[in-house]
């Protein structure tokens, strides 16, 4: 990803939102209402990017699409992650019966082989 679509992108879009909450900071009645001033120009700053900024939104796109093909992830399937947890939900110690789950307490794999041999 190029910094500088980014970069560019960024402040862009924070002049958008500054220029037009600036000017309308100079009305009196934005100065008691100052967060009328700022829903509107948030508005207004989302009209501009919407019309005026779409080369350097798909130029910083694109940066990131290259990015993430370039280091792709890999995620485990969900088939897996099952395998995985009914592998440790069904583990065995040395003498074939079963051990205990993890979250149990210690002597509860203990008391288990006592009530199988009995």
């Amino acid at each position: 990803m190029r910094i500088r679509s980014t970069l560019v992108y960024s402040v862009l879009r924070l002049l958008a939102f500054l220029v037009p909450f600036g000017i309308m900071m100079l009305f009196p009645v934005f100065q008691q209402l100052y967060w009328l001033a700022a829903v509107f120009a948030a508005l207004i700053g989302l009209s501009l990017s919407m019309l005026f900024l779409r080369r350097p939104l798909n130029e910083m796109s694109a940066g990131i699409a290259e990015r993430r093909a370039a280091h792709p992830r890999k995620k485990p399937s969900d088939e897996d992650l099952e395998d995985a947890a009914d592998d440790a939900m069904h583990e065995y110690d040395d003498s074939g019966v079963p051990a205990a789950p993890a979250d149990a307490p210690a002597d509860a794999a203990a008391s288990r082989r006592r009530d199988d041999q009995s």
